[in-house]
């Protein structure tokens, strides 16, 4: 299958590949999905929310309910004479399908497609529902996405039972990481308030940077907790640190600085947030704190979802999968509220985001035959 010629997946990934769209443009990816899906009894529901477009799919209504979840938008190409070829003219080179998105994720997209289709032509009268929760705002604020879809769907009473979200998991080889959960992210701004003065009255300044920096050292080394079984101890990193004039006789009247918190299930936000701000307050700063949540962690512990998923990848490609929560946020976090099993699993990561983003040809087809046997696995 190098060529391609006779794969549905590799057909469907490149014509939703040639659609630009770039976050939170869609292109009518979302309107193909639904035409390519109609004859399968899926039905479309449009919900667009602002600037982003959602499409809800989904055939019969009986549980259980397997949802696909993934992303039409992609990321911007970066400079365009640094690609080998055209990032929105997918194209293939020594076995490799070149352009944005194909890895990050058109191709699961296009996988989970071909996977419900065959599925459902072969398996009529399968029981339980299958979904599909599409967005064009993942790689972007995340406002007008997913977060949006899942709240619809809580009003309207639907309770997915199992999630699989399309993201670019593996790392070696096509199945070799799913992830079963992922950190979250605490963001803060810290303003430390001084006397601006001249270095050579220091008594008639106060210099914020020397009054924060044992702050910053204890807030460097907390040991924050010690993490669980599915995830590593939380982490604390300062990005950023701003302060003075440019001048070297001027003592700075103000001190600000940037810090990122990956923590795992094992900490809450309040607890993070009122550890912080007891060092801050235990080394007697004048500080203003500005708090910014990026996304909560999320956690499915090993279950049916898991092992059917596990159990599909083992079989196609004899693999044992490893589970995994490490990586940044993704739209998991937002369907987890409202699904008990949320698994992510995709393609290899290994250029997504880069300049000639790319995906093996050869991997397309096991991809969506781990879909179709993980449907089988939990639908018959």
């Amino acid at each position: 299958m190098a060529d391609g010629i006779s794969s549905p997946v590799l057909a469907l990934t490149q014509a939703l590949m040639t659609r630009p769209s770039v976050t939170p443009q869609d292109c009518d990816c979302q309107q193909m999905l639904a035409s390519e899906l109609a004859e399968s009894g899926f039905v479309a529901e449009h919900l667009p929310f602002d600037d982003v477009q959602n499409l809800w799919l989904r055939r019969n209504t009986a549980a259980p309910l397997l949802v696909f979840a993934g992303h039409t938008d992609v990321v911007p190409t970066g400079p365009l004479e640094q690609w080998e070829s055209d990032p929105f003219e997918p194209t293939i080179r020594d076995g490799k399908l070149y352009g944005r998105g194909a890895a990050d994720m058109k191709s699961s997209i296009a996988a989970f497609t071909v996977a419900a289709r065959q599925f459902v032509a072969a398996h009529p009268a399968h029981r339980g529902s299958i979904a599909m929760l599409i967005t064009s705002d993942e790689e972007g604020p995340s406002i007008n996405g997913t977060v949006k879809v899942c709240d619809y769907l809580k009003q309207k009473g639907i309770q997915p039972d199992y999630c699989i979200v399309g993201e670019p998991t593996s790392t070696a080889q096509l199945g070799d990481v799913i992830k079963n959960g992922r950190r979250g992210s605490l963001s803060a701004k810290v303003v430390v308030k001084g006397l601006q003065g001249h270095v050579a009255y220091p008594h008639l300044a106060r210099n914020p940077i020397h009054l924060c920096a044992p702050a910053l050292h204890e807030l460097a080394s907390t040991e924050w907790d010690q993490g669980n079984e599915y995830f590593p101890p939380t982490t604390f990193q300062i990005s950023n640190f701003h302060s003075g004039t440019g001048a070297t006789n001027v003592v700075p009247g103000s001190a600000e600085f940037l810090f990122n918190i990956r923590f795992s299930t094992a900490s809450t936000v309040d607890s993070l947030k009122s550890r912080v701000q007891a060092i801050l307050d235990a080394h007697q700063l004048e500080t203003s704190i500005e708090w910014t949540l990026g996304g909560e962690p999320f956690l499915t512990p090993r279950g049916d979802l898991s092992e059917a998923l596990s159990s599909a990848i083992r079989d196609v490609t004899g693999v044992e999968t490893a589970l995994s929560t490490t990586g940044g946020t993704s739209d998991g976090r937002f369907i987890a509220k409202i699904c008990p099993q949320v698994i992510e699993f995709g393609p290899i990561n290994a250029t997504i985001h880069q300049i000639n983003e790319h995906i093996e040809v050869d991997s397309l087809e096991p991809l969506a035959a781990i879909y179709r046997k993980t449907l089988e696995n939990l639908l018959l």
